[in-house]
């Protein structure tokens, strides 16, 4: 991983975007304040960070709204913070393409192990020479560009809902658990409920059947979890 990456910190309350700063700072990155919502959009065009700490409660503009935002131009990795531990499942589900979430008070080691951790589900191993692709049917995935195609036509997905996919594509017609899911999506361990695995697959499927519109590939098994065929 490059230690010169730029973090752009979207956070109202000074101390912890402060804290925040001086722990990426001594793993390396380079780092960035914001302490308003309203320029947010124009300061992430203008200096391209390479991920995004974004507050969900912010002034003028709140980050659920810049999340989507920045959806519509970039796939720039962005973990959210939250002052509510049960919206994390919530927010999860509803897919507006943040990477990942933490819940305040946090330990700042503990979001810079969650930066490095989507860091490197996200971005490109430095010695990777050919691109690899894995196809089924009329699905297509470019991994190291992390890009769907379905019928040759491109499909927007989340980091989450790409893996997701990745871990079913790769084996097709074999009903994969929910736990053996979790483990594709998150490298770091962390435990999160069926209900948020559950989520990100009802939005995949959603997505896939827009390209799909005459056959169903996703399928959920009862009590065990879903398969690709």
């Amino acid at each position: 991983m490059n230690q010169t990456q730029h973090v752009l910190i979207i956070e109202d309350e000074p101390k912890i975007a402060r804290i925040l700063a001086d722990f990426l700072h001594i793993e390396g990155f380079k780092t960035q304040m914001l302490d308003d919502g309203l320029h947010a959009i124009e300061v992430i065009k203008r200096d391209n960070p390479d991920f995004i700490i974004l507050d969900l409660m912010l002034p003028n503009k709140d980050g659920l709204t810049i999340c989507k935002e920045v959806r519509q131009f970039s796939h720039v990795p962005i973990l959210m913070l939250t002052a509510r531990v049960d919206e994390i499942d919530r927010l999860m589900g509803l897919g507006f393409g943040a990477d990942d979430y933490v819940c305040k008070p946090f330990s700042a080691r503990e979001v810079v192990a969650r930066v490095k951790a989507v860091l490197r589900r996200t971005q490109l191993p430095p010695s990777t020479k050919q691109e690899k692709t894995l196809s089924y049917q009329h699905i297509e995935l470019h991994l190291e560009r992390f890009q769907c195609l379905v019928n040759q036509q491109p499909v927007e997905l989340t980091p989450v809902e790409f893996r997701l996919l990745h871990a079913l594509v790769n084996k097709p017609g074999v009903v994969l658990s929910r736990d053996k899911l979790m483990h594709s999506c998150y490298e770091d361990g962390r435990i999160v409920s069926y209900r948020t695995i559950d989520s990100h697959m009802k939005n995949l499927r959603n997505k896939l059947a827009a390209s799909l519109s005459d056959k169903e590939l996703l399928h959920s098994v009862y009590g065990i979890g879903y398969k690709i065929e």
